[in-house]
């Protein structure tokens, strides 16, 4: 039995996604946040960090998701900066995402992929989800 409830940030546009993702970790008795848009994840994170945050990376103004995990990796002080991001998309898996494929800056090497924990389709069935959850928080 676990001493405490890990917490869960949902960021993600979609009210409906949010309620399913929020139903199924309830249900597997993680604490869950939620915030529909990148300001409103940041203000979650400044107030009660998550031990994971999922994260769609297509919101209404285009790809926010990936500035959320630059900034959030970049801006943000540890322990935040270091809070794992599993990244729920309706971007096919197989695409290799990256910040700078062909070229080196002082954060990323060439072809250095997004710097999340891992990746996951949407709809994600409930048993994928969880079971990525536990790998990633060690808890599986």
């Amino acid at each position: 039995m676990a001493t405490e409830s890990k917490r869960i940030l949902i960021v993600d546009d979609d009210p409906d996604i949010v309620e399913s993702l929020k139903m199924v970790l309830e249900s597997a008795n993680y604490d869950v946040d939620t915030a529909g848009s990148p300001q409103e994840g940041f203000a979650r994170i400044e107030a009660n960090p998550p031990h994971l945050i999922l994260l769609d990376i297509m919101m209404p103004d285009g790809t926010e998701g990936f500035h959320f995990v630059w900034r959030l990796r970049n801006e943000y002080p540890e322990p935040s900066s270091q809070i794992p991001i599993l990244v729920l998309t309706a971007i096919h898996s197989t695409t290799q995402l990256r910040f700078y494929p062909d070229e080196t800056d002082k954060e990323y090497g060439a072809g250095e992929f997004l710097p999340v924990q891992g990746f996951m389709d949407k709809p994600v069935e409930p048993s994928v989800l969880l079971s990525k959850l536990g790998e990633t928080l060690g808890t599986k």
